[in-house]
């Protein structure tokens, strides 16, 4: 499964707001010598050495086990099912254990867009540690990375910089759930079971509160954790449920606009015209034209 490709690009790929400059995929056994000697100039270290990069690497391990350090995190142990995310001008090292070996997946990339991503706090070098766990869907976006780099077809690198971001917000997901999952066992299904029952009385006057003795909370608890694992508030969500709901009818039903608005359980049709144009920037009637 041995792949490794480093590539080039040009201004345009550039402007895309990022691009792919290395990538690969490589098994090591029990007792194989680590890094590879196919690698060449910045991409070759040495794990009792470490190396700074130029740029960022997603690394994912599929299978076996090992041990990962950078300036700013303490020699930690990895896992199979872990991403971590090296930094530009960040020293680190990593490295399988000799009992275990493990197959790694990597993909290397720079740019504003995650430059932008960085700067406001979705990653950072003190937290460089994801944990995803086994994951196809991962696997095959790495697969599908080598297979787009090494054919080369136009504009390639704006597929990859594709791929690159589907990534970060898969790990990102993922090991957010897991967190939330950790400290709060069996609230994510209630959490969830909410969300289908709002989705199915957008027509109905159901509280919030009425949602919440369903799914088994108090009303306190259903709105703190409810926020903690969407990021909005419950009558945020629902809101947003409701306004999404009146576009597919201004599009496909000829109901009037004020007909909507108490079908979908807004207090007036002036509130509901005003949320629509604050979510969307235009008024429903402009909506429909």
């Amino acid at each position: 499964m041995e792949s490794i490709k480093y590539l080039l690009a040009n201004e345009r790929d550039r402007q895309w707001g990022l691009s792919v400059s290395s990538l690969g995929a490589e098994r090591f056994g029990p007792g194989d010598a680590y890094p590879s000697e196919r690698h060449t100039g910045s991409y070759m270290f040495r794990a009792d050495r470490g190396r700074v990069f130029d740029e960022y690497q997603l690394v994912y391990i599929s299978e076996g086990s090992g041990y990962f350090e950078s300036a700013s995190v303490e020699r930690t142990k990895i896992a199979a099912g872990t991403m971590f995310l090296l930094f530009p001008g960040e020293w680190h090292t990593f490295s399988p254990e000799a009992s275990t070996g493990w197959t790694q997946y990597w993909i290397g990339f720079r740019g504003d867009n995650i430059d932008l991503r960085v700067e406001n706090m979705f990653l950072s070098k003190e937290s460089p540690i994801f944990h995803v766990g086994i994951s196809d869907t991962v696997i095959k976006l790495y697969n599908e990375a080598i297979e787009a780099a090494c054919r080369e077809v136009s504009c390639f690198q704006l597929l990859l910089a594709g791929i690159v971001n589907h990534l970060l917000g898969l790990m990102y997901v993922l090991d957010q759930n897991r967190r939330f999952e950790e400290t709060n066992t069996g609230v994510a299904d209630k959490i969830q079971k909410a969300k289908v029952l709002m989705h199915e009385s957008l027509e109905e006057p159901v509280a919030l509160q009425e949602i919440a003795r369903r799914v088994g909370m108090s009303y306190s608890s259903f709105r703190q954790h409810f926020r903690e694992y969407t990021g909005s508030a419950p009558a945020s969500y629902l809101r947003i449920l409701r306004l999404e709901r009146a576009m597919e009818m201004l599009t496909r039903t000829g109901l009037t606009v004020k007909e909507i608005a108490y079908t979908l359980n807004f207090k007036s049709p002036e509130y509901f015209s005003m949320q629509f144009k604050k979510a969307f920037g235009r008024s429903p009637s402009d909506y429909r034209m």
